[in-house]
């Protein structure tokens, strides 16, 4: 009796879509349409009016009229709104128009809100054999769930039909069926996937069309994304899960829904840069024709205070970002770190349940490494002291180190090896990817050490939170903490010290280094540790090519002369290697002096030690010590010449006897 597409689905012929039913009583030509209100075209007066909203239908009392009278039990009921009839007033005026006997064309557009009417108006079998509901359930069955852009135009008309569209699984149903299109071979999809007129059904899912893509034309694995961006976020969801369910590859499940973000949150893409999310299917920007060309933050929501309420934009975008947030793959990299962290970032500003927020920065710390510095610079929103969220960074850290440990320790738990991403990067992991962690926050701290709230607490924290492993030069980190003293130049004696210590002075380069040295920001201490590094460096890359040079002198006899070999070798080279001479030599002159002024400054420094310690040891000295040393003095004397006079007649035993023992001296 009907069908979009003059389709013989199953060997029955459903004509067109026109449904039609001869068994009213009364006989009429169809239906007039004056201002708001509908008249059947008939010369019977009509006797009962159904309002809807603002419309009004002028019916005869039949059907669900009779029993709707009865159970109110008033004979004289002339009158009744309907004012909860899912589908409005279009959806009952071809109820009432089947209920007449005059042709229905049934489409992807308009079945829904039907079949919801005529649940709703119980126009069940009971009533009359093949009545609305039957037939309605027919066509969504046969007609639409084979086709696909059928299926997504009667998901997206289910939008205004809650709860009766998931109570009769019309929801589920179209879900299901659109999943399981998604996830078939691309190889055998022969229709016109995008690009179709709304008003236009797509062909069969088997069928060829003029239209559709030649036979040795690739489909692309992302052709379904611009389809399912149009749908309502619950919707997008329902069919996300049923394609998880059939194992759809997690690669395109995170770009779809990439391009479902890019779409409905605007802000999230940087302005006039095509991210990821456009890279995805067909581009964002072809898929976004209700909200045009989005551009950045200009048209982000500017978080409030607490205690005004939120937007009804604001309520929308929060829901969908917790239930992206829900359903992204649990697999590392299905969606990339830029991604997530702009997605965080709209998350803070919009006040998202703490759980969600907490999930979003764990999938952060996992992919870490993929940051960036622009996507890291996330403002604070929570009235904090800072430009930055500086402790949002310090938590995305924690979890990268977290999971660095947990891989390192069991390296069976990587979700997955390293391969070729669906954007075409590659993963790195390992001792690479905290050295890369480690740029990122240095220069992180570079930026936010110039905002003067930041204190000295934090930015140390953030500092050390990497191991000394994951830095083999200093230099950005040096940077930063130059920043810092330049925003913060009251800092004390001991603050300075205490955040340089933060940096090892020996892992600067030679450019660092002479930088130090003549920063007067630094304590002197610094100072002075940078100069002995420098030194060390230096000696030791005269050292090296000292053994160099030794190693070349012995393979001499085996090269011929050297003005031969120059002479053979461009002068672009001789001129450097010259050039290099001058700068060895220089470096060899400034050694030799630096040793000779170390030397010097050694001895003057050992003068001045042993005047130090001789003027403490007069200062030691009194008038009390003194009296004892001349009364120790005068012992000794006496006993002398004790000894003197005793021993005139000396013996052999006496030779051989011991000296008296003599008294301590005591300097108490």
């Amino acid at each position: 009796m009907w069908e979009s597409e003059s389709e013989l689905v199953g060997g029955r012929d459903y004509g067109n879509g026109v449904l039609g039913s001869s068994k009213h009583g009364v006989k009429t030509d169809g239906f007039e349409l004056r201002g708001h209100s509908w008249y059947v075209a008939t010369d019977i007066p009509s006797d009962f009016l159904v309002q809807i909203g603002d419309v009004s239908f002028h019916l005869h009392k039949s059907g669900k009229m009779n029993r709707i009278i009865y159970e109110s039990h008033n004979a004289d009921l002339n009158k009744i709104a309907f004012d909860d009839l899912p589908g409005g007033p279009e959806a009952f005026e071809l109820a009432a128009k089947f209920c007449y006997g005059i042709a229905v064309d049934l489409t992807a557009a308009n079945i829904s809100g039907l079949r919801c009417a005529a649940e709703y108006l119980e126009m069940t079998e009971d009533l009359e054999e093949g009545n609305l509901i039957f037939k309605t359930e027919a066509f969504l069955s046969y007609v639409v769930l084979s086709s696909w852009r059928d299926s997504i135009i009667v998901l997206k008309s289910c939008e205004k039909l809650s709860p009766w569209a998931e109570n009769l699984q019309i929801v589920r149903r179209c879900s299901e069926s659109i999943a399981w299109k998604a996830c078939a071979n691309p190889k055998g999809i022969k229709w016109a996937y995008t690009g179709k007129p709304p008003k236009v059904s797509s062909p069969k899912w088997n069928e060829m069309k003029d239209s559709s893509p030649s036979r040795g034309q690739q489909v692309p694995p992302d052709w379904w994304f611009e389809d399912v961006a149009i749908l309502r976020i619950d919707h997008f969801v329902r069919v996300i899960t049923a394609i998880k369910v059939k194992g759809m590859r997690f690669e395109l499940i995170g770009a779809a829904i990439m391009q479902y973000a890019t779409k409905w949150l605007p802000g999230l893409i940087k302005d006039g840069v095509g991210d990821e999310g456009s890279n995805c299917g067909n581009g964002g920007s072809s898929s976004s024709s209700s909200s045009g060309t989005w551009k950045g933050g200009l048209h982000m929501i500017v978080a409030g205070t607490k205690d005004e309420p939120p937007t009804v934009q604001a309520k929308d975008q929060r829901m969908i970002i917790e239930s992206l947030i829900s359903i992204i793959p649990p697999q590392k990299d299905s969606v990339s770190c830029s991604f997530l962290l702009r997605l965080l970032r709209m998350a803070n500003m919009l006040k998202v349940a703490p759980a969600l927020v907490t999930e979003l920065e764990k999938r952060v710390g996992m992919q870490f490494e993929q940051a960036t510095l622009a996507d890291l610079l996330i403002p604070s929103y929570n009235k904090s002291e800072t430009l930055y969220d500086v402790d949002l960074v310090q938590r995305l850290l924690e979890h990268f180190l977290v999971q660095e440990q947990m891989d390192s320790s069991s390296p069976s738990r990587q979700s997955f090896p390293e391969k070729h991403l669906y954007d075409g990067t590659q993963r790195g992991n390992g001792p690479n990817a905290k050295m890369r962690v480690a740029r990122l926050v240095d220069s992180y701290l570079t930026e936010v050490s110039r905002d003067r709230n930041l204190s000295l607490t934090k930015f140390q924290v953030l500092a050390e939170a990497l191991p000394e492993s994951a830095r083999t030069c200093d230099d950005g980190l040096y940077r930063a903490i130059d920043s810092y003293l330049k925003a913060h130049p009251t800092l004390s004696e001991h603050e300075r010290k205490r955040l340089c210590r933060v940096m090892d002075c020996q892992k600067l380069s030679i450019d660092a280094c002479l930088h130090a040295a003549q920063n007067e920001r630094l304590p002197l201490r610094i100072v002075v540790q940078v100069l002995f590094s420098e030194q060390v460096k230096i000696s030791n890359a005269i050292a090296n090519n000292t053994l160099k040079e030794a190693g070349e002198s012995q393979y001499q006899p085996l090269l011929s002369n050297r003005k031969t070999l120059l002479e053979g070798t461009p002068q672009s080279f001789q001129e450097g290697w010259t050039a290099a001479k001058k700068d060895i030599n220089t470096l060899k002159f400034e050694l030799e002096s630096m040793k000779a002024k170390y030397v010097e400054l050694q001895n003057d420094m050992e003068i001045l030690q042993r005047q130090f310690e001789k003027m403490s040891k007069q200062k030691q000295t009194s008038a009390w010590t003194s009296g004892w040393k001349k009364l120790s003095k005068l012992t000794k004397m006496t006993n002398i010449e004790t000894h003197d006079i005793g021993s005139q007649l000396p013996t052999a035993s006496d030779q051989t006897r011991k000296t008296p023992r003599r008294w301590r001296n005591s300097i108490s």
